[in-house]
């Protein structure tokens, strides 16, 4: 009953939020070649929250890919490169939302479930307060297990 109230409360309130303009256009991507407009588009700002994005859709890259080894190769290089932003950066909520989205659409012949829980408790103490970062509820609750 208690998230319950808390989703409500979230969507209420979520319209008169300020969301960043590169998460509402990440999450507005239907095709292939938005996702690489929008990875051309942000590619090379530096900014942390940016980058979860960026690299999430390189990750995504690979699902278009047509041999098995180069779906692998696209997946492996960005998810690396999403872990090694993690762990330099473990409290970003942008990176921990972008990782448990990945991790639960990722087909599991792919092993990359090992943080699922780890991110998911992270991501359930950032629902329970009200912050800077708080126009990301909605989409945690909806893009994701919680």
């Amino acid at each position: 009953m208690k998230y319950l109230l808390l989703h409500v409360v979230i969507l209420l309130f979520s319209g008169f939020t300020n969301t960043p303009e590169f998460v509402k256009e990440y999450h507005d991507l239907l095709r292939q070649e938005d996702e690489q407009q929008y990875i051309q588009k942000y590619d090379y700002i530096n900014d942390i929250n940016v980058q979860a994005y960026v690299v999430s859709l390189q990750m995504k890259q690979a699902k278009y890919k047509t041999m098995p080894w180069s779906k692998l190769k696209v997946f492996n290089t960005n998810k690396n490169q999403l872990e090694e932003l993690i762990l330099k950066n473990p409290n970003n909520v942008h990176l921990r939302y972008v990782r448990l989205v990945i991790q639960e659409n990722t087909p599991s012949i792919l092993g990359y479930t090992s943080s699922i829980k780890e991110d998911k408790q992270f991501l359930k103490k950032v629902l329970q307060k009200k912050d800077s970062v708080s126009y990301l509820h909605t989409y945690i609750i909806n893009n994701t297990s919680l």
